[in-house]
């Protein structure tokens, strides 16, 4: 936090994201400049007065942090005047389709582009999706499509990751079938290891099959089975592989 900011943010609202990550030495200053609104530069004689609103964020519990020794209690409750906590993105898919339009609209302008709306089945998928990036992963999603063009190219990073899989949605009867769950739990396991020994075996099947611990015919059955391509050159890759996964052997 440089003293520059603090002087043009004078009569205004200094925003401070991130506040857990200030330096000890900083939060000091920052008390200082709180306490009692002035400060002085770098090799100047004289005090400046400011009159600053000011707003922190961050993404940790600040009580532990305080209690770890990373940042001090007095400035702590110097800036808790008013708390808000903000859900998480997944939490609230209702906000999803505003910000969407609101990011669409930002970077049409900024970038010159005119992407259209996405489409319902699109933002069915954004709502559902579990947005580990929060909003700054949606906003550079739609910033990918405006400036790409095609929702295309930000399908892939909404596809199901290996948690996922395990997350999944109960019926509003709460009836679910615990045998299928888990025959499907497993299969897609199997799938993955069977794909993963295959390319450690630059996709020698005797040799992943002797890995494995299986027949060579058992092998050829689960490759079917799981719609694995029958050997690396294949030229259309089964579309459910990651693509890093295609790329890796």
């Amino acid at each position: 936090m440089k003293p520059g900011r603090v002087e043009m943010a004078h009569r205004g609202t200094l925003f401070l994201d991130e506040i857990s990550e200030l330096d000890m030495s900083l939060q000091s200053k920052l008390l200082q400049v709180l306490q009692d609104g002035q400060f002085c530069r770098i090799g100047s004689q004289e005090d400046k007065k400011v009159e600053v609103r000011v707003v922190c964020a961050t993404n940790r519990k600040l009580e532990q942090e305080i209690e770890n020794g990373t940042f001090r209690s007095d400035l702590f409750y110097r800036i808790n005047v008013v708390n808000l906590h903000l859900s998480p993105l997944r939490e609230r898919a209702g906000d999803i389709p505003d910000l969407v339009s609101y990011f669409l609209e930002y970077h049409n302008r900024k970038y010159n582009c005119r992407a259209k709306l996405l489409s319902n089945e699109m933002m069915a998928v954004l709502c559902k999706y579990h947005w580990p990036g929060n909003i700054r992963e949606l906003e550079n999603l739609v910033k990918r499509y405006v400036i790409l063009g095609s929702e295309d190219v930000i399908s892939a990073d909404l596809a199901p990751r290996p948690a996922d899989f395990f997350n999944t949605d109960i019926p509003v009867d709460g009836q679910i079938s615990l045998k299928k769950l888990t025959r499907q739990a497993v299969r897609e396991l199997e799938r993955k290891v069977i794909l993963k020994v295959l390319q450690n075996h630059h996709w020698n099947r005797k040799q992943a099959a002797k890995a494995l611990s299986i027949s060579y015919r058992a092998l050829l059955y689960k490759i079917r089975d799981a719609g694995l391509p029958s050997n690396r050159m294949t030229k259309r890759p089964d579309p459910q592989i990651p693509k890093q996964e295609i790329a890796a052997d």
